[in-house]
Parts: C-alpha cells; structure tokens; sequence
C-alpha cells in the first residue's frame, strides 16, 4: 500500500503523518513516529486533511455569482474578469479604493506566504488588514521595539525549563501557539516528572490548568497588575540577574522605576490573588534552576496586550531566563526570513498612515482589522472594492455584523477561497486554489517559532487537476495581469526555498531542498542556542527593555484601575472566548468528525452567577452587549471564574447563501455578534476580544 510523509498544517504544531493512500483515496492518516520534531503525536484534526480534500461542498473552479444564483466559469474568463473589476474601481475612485483581508490560513501556506505578498503589493493601497492584529499583533510589536524586528518573537524552550508560568495560554488545546510544540500533553509531564512545574494563569480553568501543578484566577485584562506585580517583587527583593544579558540591555532601572508604584499589596485585590501567592510565585520562578514565562491569546487579546508581552519579555529578562537553556529563545531557522526580510530593510514599520474614523496607526503596512468595516461604512469612504484572501472576517473580526452590512454596499469583490461561506458570499467572483493533500508544504512561519531547530519539506500527495490552480499560481497571474510582470522574478517555489536553504545556517551542513526530499520525516537541527547579542536587529545590538512607547503606555494602567472609573452595570459580566481541539477557527466546521458530538458552542458560567439569574444547565439565554444579542445554550461549571462568562470562537454558520452543508448543520452562533470594534488595545491597535462588557438573561421560551 503506497505510503506518503507530511506535515499537518492545520495548526502550528507542524506534526508529522504517515498518510496510506490507494489511487485518489485517502485510507490512513496516522502520526509519523519517525518525525523528530512530532514524534508520533498528531490531534483529531490531523484527519480533517482528508476531509477538506474529500469535501463535496469545496470549491475547484471559479465561480461568479448571477442574479440566478453561483455559476461555474473558466479561469480565463475569472482572470479576466477580476482584473478589470479592480482595475475600474481604481480607475473610478483612486489608488486607495479597494480594501484586502488576509486571514489565519494564509500563514499555513508556502505559496501564499511566498507569492501572497506581491498581489497584495499591487493593489496599492493603504487598506490592508489580516488576522494579525485579531490575534498576535502585540508580540510584533514587542518584537519590533525590544528586539529591533517584528518577526523576531521568542519562544519557551519548554523541553529543558524547570518552571512553566502561562499566562492566558491553553496550550494541550493550541498545541502551542506562538510556540510550535507538537506532543504538549507529554512536553509538559516531562516538566513535571524531571521535578519541575507549571503554573496557570486564566479566568477559566481550561484543559491546561486541569493538568498544572497550580491554576489562579484572574479577571480578564489584569494580568498587566500581576505582571507589575512581579517584577516589581523581583527588584525589590534584589532577585533580579540579567546574567550575560547585562552587558547588552538598556532600560533597566528605567523599568524598575516604572514598576515600583505597583507592589502586591497595590494590586492584589484587583487580581484576586494573595499578596503571598504572588510573592511565592515569583520567588519560584527566581530560584528554579531555569524558568519561562509565556503568554499568549488571553493577554494579547486584551485592552492591555501590548503591556502584556512586553512585561512576560521584560521578567524572563531580568531574571535571567532569556536566551538561556530552559527559558525564553529565540530559534534559528533553516530558511531565516528574519534575517532575510532585515537584510532588505523589511524590520517592521509603524506610524506611517492611519484608519480614517479614528485614526488607528498602521504597523508593518496594515491597519488594524477593528478599523475595517467602520472605514467602510463611512459617508465618503473611498473603500468601494474588496478582496479577501483565505479568510472568513465575518466570523473572525469584531462586530461581524457590521462588516456583513459593509461588504453588501462593495461594488466589486474577489474571494481566493476554498468555500462559499459567510464572507465569501459577498463576493462577486472566488477564485478557489488547491489546498492540503494537492500542495507542497514548507512552514516558513512555524519553524521560526518551534520549540527546536528543524527543516522538513512535503511533496504533494495527490496531482491537481486540470481545471484545479495552486495559491502561487492565482497569485502569479494576477499580478502580471495587474502589473506586466510575474513575481519573485518569475521563480518557482521550490527556487525560492532552495535559495533561502542556500543562504541560512545550515547550508553548509548539507541542508538544501534536495537532501530534505531524501528525507521525508524532516531532519532535526537540534535544540534552541543562546545567539544574542548576535540575533538582534536593533541599530547598536543591544535589547531594549523599557521602550518610550510601553512605559507612557502604563499610565493607562494607572488611569483604567487606580481612579474613579464607575462600574457599567448595564453590562455587568466580561465575555472572554475559548477554542476546541477539534476547531481551528471557523473553516474546519464543515469535516462533520471535528463537530459531531455534544454542542461545542455553548455559554459557560458560573453556578452563583447562574443561581443569581435564575439560569439552569443547558437553558437557552440571551447574551448582550452593547453592538448586539445572540442566543445560546448555558451551560453551567465551576472551571469558569465568576463574573466571567465564555463562548467559543469561529461558530455562527447560520448565515444564508453559503455552501457549508455540515457547518449549517451544526450553526451555533457567532462570538463576534458580541464583540465590538472599539474595543481595542490603544497601544498596538490589537481587537480586544477578552474582557467584553456584556448581560445576560434568560430567553423567553
């Protein structure tokens, strides 16, 4: 029986499968034990590869929607007739006339990463925007200010650390996140059984907490108090030790003066732990042998994110626990596009335009994706044609709603999309690329975040078909109809991977696309290194630890939790969202495998805030906030701090005119019904999805 080798990329843990096939069909999708990344271990979600390729609801052809309904149409006459479309909007409105969206999956594909970049490049506008700033904008930011790069983001060296703290980070259900770490669930039992422990920061005792050696609550968008907290508790019990990193950090006493108005004793009845609980947790996470902090969705995506990476880099760092074994690394990739992308001048820009209704500052060429539908919406917006690229922003953006009612006013709009979904609908024409099992597959992205050095190329399985276009091909035609000239030079993909091999670290030990074809399980390069000061991309080398931009920022701190500021008892519970194993955004609820079973998409709440409302299990209730109302079933647990209610992310397939038939099935409802667009973390222009004021009350029956 043939046998095929492959990373999964359906999420970040780029885990190894052995795939056994026979003519078209997938029979066996198992983990590959041979992987010296994954070793064996992949998620439920592995399967849905097979799935997404078998999906009769999946999009082959272009289509184009009639007054008569979606029709099947040629590539010709889609290139076409895209390019014209766009092309008279500009011609009609001027250069910033249509908007672009790129959403989550583009990350997880080679050729969009690849060739994605020069399409959107000749749309020539200032209204760019992508799932970055949903999600992980904060930690560019601090990557851009402390490290001198916006990719350049560390990650926890979890198989060596003696002391695991997370904060708002679920990573037995991410399978890390920001941290490609396949096999969590063993990872960190190894931390336990080598004597070490992990502690857990969230507002709901999640699958992780379950598994920790302590869990605390904390009320959303706090954190940034006990991280004060701590490193304040840090300088002022003299436990602080830069080790070799002193000889090249700049800001520490500038820091340290910041942290000295927020003692434990200041903030921990705002936290909701004890003044000894937080002096005990930083006194452990001092005296362990090696240590790291990680933080992750819940604090990034939160009023105070941008505070919030920066302090979780800042306490790794004058503790000590940075860029040494067992702490907080940075990797050193086999194709190093840091290092590539800083060469030609591409660290990471800010400041140089802004959101037209409030003014929102772009970073690294995109606006933040709060802005978008309101830009739209405005009386003289100049936004009259959209395109979206692997993405569904009705779903995945605050106030879905809004963006809904903005893309019905779009005069022309293109979808380079596998589905008819919730956005897609809105478009005139999708334009479907191959995707999974009929790519190939290198994680340009991944590897610069994974846990250990590692390369690994995956041929394609199955050969597309005639009338079926890769990404790179989409994109590649499109721009040399839009600008006469192919992209990347006209070079292939896999030219462009064998150059980037050529010009990393390991080039010289053999590395090149050839000798990872010969070896189909990936080839390990070893554990993370200490490499500063050499790595960083700040002007004089040297970290920054207390930039301008952060430390002004904590007067906001003082500002939200040390005045008069009066309590909204309108909305009197803060909503905070929460993911599945089985779910990765809003795409894979259509493999019925991943959503059969009990109902995911439910309200969590406490027993005395469900006793206080009269709300039993499984009632249906009505949640509102101050943009709109959903309703959705109780369900009623202990594992959620009280206050706080939960509601996972990526459902509400109950939208018309999509072509999702299991994701109609199994609707649920929409999350970002609720949230709203102008809650946003100032600093970085990050949505503030954690944290939401909101009610809730029971349904009429």
């Amino acid at each position: 029986m043939p046998t095929h080798y492959r990373t999964c990329n359906l999420c970040e843990a780029m885990c190894g499968l052995v795939i056994q096939y026979e003519n078209q069909t997938v029979l066996d999708i198992r983990g590959d034990q041979a992987d010296p990344f994954s070793r064996g271990h992949i998620c439920p979600k592995a399967v849905a590869l097979k799935d997404i390729y078998e999906d009769p609801d999946r999009l082959k052809q272009p289509v184009k929607r009639t007054d008569d309904g979606w029709v099947e149409i040629s590539w010709e006459q889609a290139y076409e007739e895209v390019v014209n479309g766009l092309q008279q909007i500009k011609e009609k409105y001027g250069r910033d006339s249509i908007a672009v969206y790129q959403g989550n999956p583009n990350v997880h594909n080679v050729g969009s990463m690849l060739f994605g970049p020069d399409f959107v490049r000749s749309l020539r506008t200032k209204y760019r925007y992508s799932a970055t700033s949903a999600d992980q904008l904060p930690h560019h930011f601090a990557g851009l200010l402390m490290f001198g790069h916006y990719f350049l983001l560390p990650v926890p060296d979890i198989d060596r650390t003696d002391f695991l703290l997370i904060f708002g980070g679920n990573p037995l259900v991410s399978n890390g996140s920001i941290m490609s770490a396949p096999d969590m669930a063993n990872r960190l039992k190894a931390i336990q059984k080598r004597g070490g422990k992990i502690v857990l920061i969230d507002p709901r005792k999640t699958e992780t907490a379950k598994k920790a050696d302590a869990h605390y609550f904390i009320p959303p968008g706090r954190d940034v108090l006990l991280l004060l907290a701590m490193i304040h508790t840090v300088f002022r019990e003299d436990w602080d030790n830069l080790r070799h990193l002193a000889d090249f950090t700049d800001g520490v006493e500038d820091l340290k003066n910041l942290v000295s108005d927020y003692a434990p004793e200041k903030v921990a009845d705002l936290v909701g732990i004890a003044v000894t609980d937080i002096v005990q947790l930083t006194k452990e996470f001092c005296e362990a042998e090696s240590a790291v902090c990680y933080g992750r969705l819940g604090v990034s995506t939160q009023a105070f994110g941008g505070l919030c990476q920066w302090l979780v880099n800042a306490l790794n760092i004058v503790t000590g626990n940075f860029d040494r074994a067992g702490g907080m690394m940075f990797s050193q990739p086999a194709i190093d596009t840091v290092a590539q992308t800083a060469m030609m001048g591409r660290k990471g820009k800010m400041g140089r335009w802004t959101s037209d209704v409030r003014q929102l500052v772009e970073f690294a060429g995109e606006l933040p994706v709060s802005t978008m539908a309101e830009d739209m919406l405005e009386a003289d917006s100049s936004i009259k044609g959209m395109v979206t690229i692997a993405g569904n922003p009705v779903l995945s953006t605050p106030n879905g709603k809004q963006l809904d009612q903005a893309l019905e006013q779009m005069d022309f709009m293109v979808s380079i999309d596998i589905y008819l979904n919730e956005t897609t609908r809105h478009a005139n024409i999708i334009l479907p690329p191959t995707t999974g099992l009929e790519t190939m597959h290198y994680d340009l992205v991944f590897h610069i975040l994974a846990i250990r050095n590692s390369a690994k190329y995956s041929a394609p399985l199955f050969e597309k078909t005639a009338d079926q276009r890769h990404d790179w091909e989409i994109f590649t035609e499109l721009v040399k109809r839009m600008t006469g000239t192919a992209p990347n030079g006209g070079m292939s993909p896999e030219m462009i991977l064998q150059f980037g091999l050529q010009m990393g670290t390991y080039s010289s030990k053999g590395v090149s696309l050839e000798a990872l074809k010969k070896n189909p399980h990936g080839i390990d390069l070893g554990p993370l290194q200490p490499c500063l000061p050499q790595r960083l991309f700040t002007t004089d080398k040297r970290i920054q630890l207390a930039p301008t931009a952060f430390v002004e920022d904590t007067d906001r701190v003082a500002t939200t939790f040390f005045s008069d500021n009066q309590t909204d008892n309108d909305f009197p519970l803060a909503l905070i969202g929460r993911r599945h194993l089985r779910s990765n955004n809003s795409w894979m609820h259509n493999s019925h495998r991943l959503v059969k079973g009990r109902n995911r998409c439910t309200l969590l709440m406490h027993p005395k805030d469900a006793e206080a409302l009269d709300i039993s299990n499984n009632q249906l209730v009505i949640a509102t906030s101050r943009i709109g109302s959903i309703v959705i079933k109780a369900e009623i647990s202990d594992e959620i701090m009280e206050g706080v209610v939960s509601i996972p992310h990526g459902w509400g397939h109950n939208r018309e005119n999509t072509q999702m038939s299991v994701a109609n099935r199994y609707a649920g409802v929409s999350i970002n019904d609720l949230t709203d667009h102008l809650l946003i973390d100032p600093l970085t222009g990050n949505a503030a999805f954690n944290g939401v004021p909101v009610r809730v009350s029971r349904a009429l029956n």
